[in-house]
């Protein structure tokens, strides 16, 4: 079977179609989010790209907030400047819709799965909370609209790493960020470990059946 290439030309693509598009993303965004809002909820720890953040906040004395914006952007630029069909539209609306639609699950899912609630529901959570979270971030993949730039790095470096797929890659990446993010001085849990090891796998098994629904949808080749 040949391996997924994410890189792609979309200047073809009318108003109507990046329209289109855009929701498709926007959708697969709330799901994956969905996924991570349960995973945070747990409470059994952050998940890999927040330990990073975690680590680089304590090390500079800044909030997890202000470094997460600041990583994203700097993530952005530099991606601009030595990528081709990576950034686009979608990596904006990913970048700063992502933080209010976890906010808004916090909100609603926040009384009934917390650090009071039975070991069971959590870790339910946490498994359940990363299987989502892959469901999503396959469509938002697929949307080709683009996506946020944490989640590039590993599609960047999958499509250059021309014999790895993309759940090797994505494996790597988690590990990097979540052992020099420890390094750093970022929080690290069991929830972290599974979705080090389980993130990757589940978007690789996603993509391919995501695409076909997308495809029929957008009516053009993702």
């Amino acid at each position: 079977m040949a391996k997924e290439q994410f890189a792609s030309n979309t200047s073809d693509r009318t108003i109507t179609q990046w329209i289109k598009a855009l929701i498709v993303l926007f959708i697969g965004l709330v799901i994956a989010h969905l996924g991570v809002a349960l995973f945070l909820l747990s409470e059994m720890g952050t998940d890999t790209f927040t330990v990073f953040i975690q680590g680089l906040a304590r090390t500079f004395g800044l909030t997890v907030g202000t470094m997460h914006v600041i990583v994203l952007i700097l993530l952005m630029g530099v991606m601009l400047l030595t990528t081709k069909g990576y950034i686009k539209p979608g990596t904006v609306v990913c970048a700063f819709c992502g933080g209010p639609i976890i906010d808004l699950f916090t909100w609603m899912f926040g009384g009934y799965i917390n650090a009071a609630a039975i070991l069971p529901v959590r870790i339910i959570s946490v498994v359940a909370g990363c299987v989502i979270l892959s469901l999503g971030m396959s469509v938002v993949i697929n949307s080709n609209a683009g996506t946020g730039p944490n989640d590039l790095v590993a599609i960047i470096l999958s499509d250059k790493c021309k014999r790895l797929q993309f759940r090797w890659v994505r494996i790597l990446c988690d590990l990097f960020f979540v052992v020099l993010g420890y390094l750093l001085g970022g929080t690290v849990g069991v929830g972290t470990i599974i979705a080090v090891f389980l993130t990757g796998p589940m978007v690789q098994f996603w993509l391919p059946r995501t695409k076909k629904i997308i495809q029929g949808i957008l009516k053009e080749s993702v």
